[in-house]
């Protein structure tokens, strides 16, 4: 009935009334997952054309971890939909916890969405794709697969202003395996070869050496990249092109055998070459108009709301189109349907049927409190719901005997009333409280016989959807005309893996000063206990592989914590964490200072572990900044430009920037860079030039960076490792320390 109601009201109803439907629509989200599935499926499509409809009840469809898969991409499909210029850095913050989630297609489906996003709103299109090139350096290789995609689509709306990210994404090719990944690459590279014209080259000749193991549709963007190069730098990739086109030629699929014979025809002149090799540039290199990211519901909408046909768009056995609104009105009566005799019963009769089981089965379907402010939480036990049938089927009998009840209940007390005139003050309390007490017992007794549930015993026979008024939308929030994207938006988003940590007031080191400081737990989530930490920068006793993280333990209760430990460390795979030593006690106003150490892998994924007392267990995780996963690494110039010269091509990250005024003097230029990461500085005989070495903690691959000052305020970056991701992070993050 209400899927009936919305639709009239989407197609009729003015914009002041459709806000009442929708309040209905989000209330049926809190029944069973099949009646939710078939409520989003219409919401979504509604919300394409009425945006405004669903705006007050966001958080209705943020998403909890007890939803199934289908639930979980359809509220998503909505969030996106709803997305706006006032809403987004909500909702991006949102997207950034599903990121996490163990759920891999939903986790694959949110990625799609944040690429939706930058491309319907164009002032967070970088943020998000700079969050999405975080998302490169992630453990798992589907995440990493399905972000390539979404960079892909991205990229091809600005190819110009974002080379420096082709550049990276190609040096992701020795890693990633999935092969729709590795086509998004190839093509990416091949369509904007002239972007970078050294790399392409060299990817070429990589992906020529394991071309007969590659999965058929990367073998097809192999042969489609060497015929681009072929064109555009015939001197480098002309016998790598001849290379990779015999290999196709005996190919087992004949897709790729046939593909193979028409490029080596189109693109090789001979004599027997047609008129078509003369455009084969025009062929291979025209411009590819971007794609559009749109919902895959915009097209449900000439289907009926709430029809099956719409549920499986496609058009099911007996579906029939609602027929035009008439010129003239039809006479009233043909709205007059008798109802035969043999459908009606009485309400006695009623109430002796049978109540059969319930369709939807209350383990999968009853859905728990959801986790929307707008949101009330329900009460139900597990008996009472099975049972809910049965007690709608006799609630009129139940009401007409406690009237009864109430009644007899009303007469007895006006009774106790005339005899209390010779009681006294005493007694009369002492009646009344075991009159109380009996009554109580009483009425518990006699719903235990009748198993009344609490609901049946409080409340009204039944609730309207539309008449709760604890469903009001909130008002609207005035909105800042000065920043309609929140500023802080690119560090929400960054990694879109960070915790909820946030940064504390800086401490002094004792080298250069300004060594960060992280909250780990606050004193309110604490219950007074506070914990913060810092890298101490210095070998970690025992193991030199892991960073010694410095942790400060504050008891700013008035009662004496005891038995502090680490419990429970659950690191990632490759992970290792060593605890502290336990302390026993600690009282109250005092503080204690330990250190842990961790090897996070060269990698900046968060460690989580339980910091326990002897009452309580917090889950807390600490994550590190790219420039505290290094060592110092001291070393001569002469040695550091033979080891610069075996790190260059794909090794190689460069990046131009303006120094601003505050950095110009060579102290301020060394204490930022050595404030942004744990590096040594090496000795250089040129007066522009600063040279840095380190080493990865883990591994102990070197890390060389050089900066080199310019005419001006300009000032070049380059930063040489084989750890590429490293490489990538560590010079958004100095370049970043330099601009402050």
């Amino acid at each position: 009935v209400v899927m009936a109601v919305a639709q009239l009201y989407f197609h009729l109803a003015p914009k002041a009334e459709v806000g009442v439907i929708a309040k209905a629509l989000v209330r049926l989200l809190r029944s069973h997952s099949e009646v939710q599935y078939v409520v989003l499926q219409n919401v979504a499509t509604m919300s394409i054309k009425r945006r405004g409809m669903f705006e007050p009840y966001l958080k209705s469809f943020y998403i909890r971890s007890t939803d199934p898969t289908q639930i979980k991409i359809l509220k998503l499909e909505v969030l996106t939909n709803l997305a706006n210029e006032t809403n987004i850095s909500t909702i991006l913050r949102e997207f950034q916890t599903y990121i996490r989630s163990m759920d891999k297609d939903f986790v694959a489906a949110t990625i799609q969405a944040i690429g939706r996003c930058a491309t319907n709103i164009g002032k967070v299109r970088d943020t998000c794709l700079n969050g999405l090139v975080q998302l490169l350096s992630n453990r798992d290789e589907l995440v990493v697969a399905e972000s390539v995609v979404v960079i892909k689509k991205l990229l091809q709306m600005q190819p110009a202003q974002h080379s420096e990210i082709i550049k990276h994404m190609a040096k992701l090719t020795d890693n990633i395996q999935v092969p729709m990944a590795r086509a998004s690459i190839l093509w990416l590279i091949g369509e904007y070869c002239e972007h970078v014209p050294k790399i392409a080259p060299d990817v070429l000749r990589k992906m020529a050496k394991s071309f007969t193991n590659e999965e058929d549709i990367v073998k097809l963007q192999v042969i489609n990249l060497a015929a681009k190069l072929y064109l555009t730098n015939s001197k480098q990739s002309k016998l790598l092109t001849q290379y990779v086109l015999n290999l196709a030629k005996y190919d087992q699929n004949y897709d790729i055998r046939d593909r193979a014979r028409f490029i080596r025809q189109l693109i090789v002149p001979t004599e027997k070459s047609g008129a078509l090799n003369k455009y084969a540039k025009k062929l291979f290199l025209a411009q590819k108009p971007a794609p559009i990211l749109e919902s895959s519901f915009k097209d449900r909408d000439h289907f009926q709301l709430g029809s099956l046909s719409h549920l499986l768009n496609a058009k099911a056995v007996g579906y029939q189109e609602l027929p035009d609104w008439p010129d003239e009105a039809p006479d009233p009566s043909v709205r007059n349907v008798e109802v035969p005799e043999w459908t009606k019963c009485t309400s006695r009769e009623k109430r002796k049927e049978k109540v059969e089981k319930p369709f939807y089965s209350d383990s999968e379907g009853e859905s728990g409190p959801t986790e929307s402010a707008d949101s009330e939480p329900e009460s139900v036990s597990e008996e009472s719901g099975r049972r809910r049938s049965s007690w709608r089927a006799r609630e009129e009998e139940e009401e007409e005997e406690e009237e009864e009840g109430a009644k007899k209940a009303k007469k007895k007390k006006a009774s106790q009333g005339r005899k209390s005139h010779t009681e006294t003050s005493s007694e009369e309390a002492s009646a009344s409280e075991s009159s109380s007490s009996g009554s109580d017992s009483g009425s518990e007794a006699e719903a235990k016989r009748r198993k009344v549930p609490p609901s049946s015993r409080a409340g009204p026979k039944e609730i309207s959807l539309l008449d709760l008024d604890d469903f009001t939308p909130p008002p609207p929030q005035p909105v800042p005309s000065s920043s309609i994207v929140s500023t802080s938006l690119v560090t929400d988003l960054e990694g879109l893996t960070l915790t909820d940590t946030s940064l504390a007031p800086a401490l002094l080191s004792p080298a250069f000063g300004a060594v960060r400081t992280y909250e780990l737990l606050h004193r309110m989530a604490g219950e007074g206990l506070s914990v913060e930490y810092c890298f101490s920068r210095r070998p970690f006793p025992g193991d030199p592989h892991m960073v010694a993280i410095q942790i400060q333990i504050s008891n700013n209760t008035d009662a004496e914590v005891k038995s502090l430990r680490v419990s429970e460390p659950k690191p990632l795979s490759g992970m290792r964490i060593q605890e502290f030593p336990e302390i026993e006690r600690l009282a109250p106003g005092d503080t204690a200072s330990v250190v842990m150490g961790i090897d996070f892998c060269d990698s900046t994924q968060a460690a989580n572990f339980q910091l326990c007392t002897h009452t309580r267990h917090f889950y807390v995780s600490i994550q590190p900044p790219v420039g505290e996963l290094m060592a110092p690494v001291f070393m001569s110039e002469n040695e550091f430009k033979k080891e610069q010269g075996k790190l260059t091509g794909m090794s190689e990250i460069t990046e131009k920037l303006m120094l601003p005024e505050k950095c110009w003097s060579d102290h301020a230029i060394v204490q930022q860079v050595t404030v942004a990461a744990n590096v040594g500085r090496v000795p250089c005989g040129a007066d522009n030039e600063y040279r840095f070495a380190a080493k990865t903690v883990t591994s102990g691959s070197l890390v060389l960076i050089t900066l080199e000052r310019r005419e001006g305020a300009v000032a070049q970056l380059t930063v040489n490792s084989e750890k590429m991701v490293i490489g990538t992070m560590l010079v958004k993050d100095i370049v970043q320390a330099l601009a402050q």
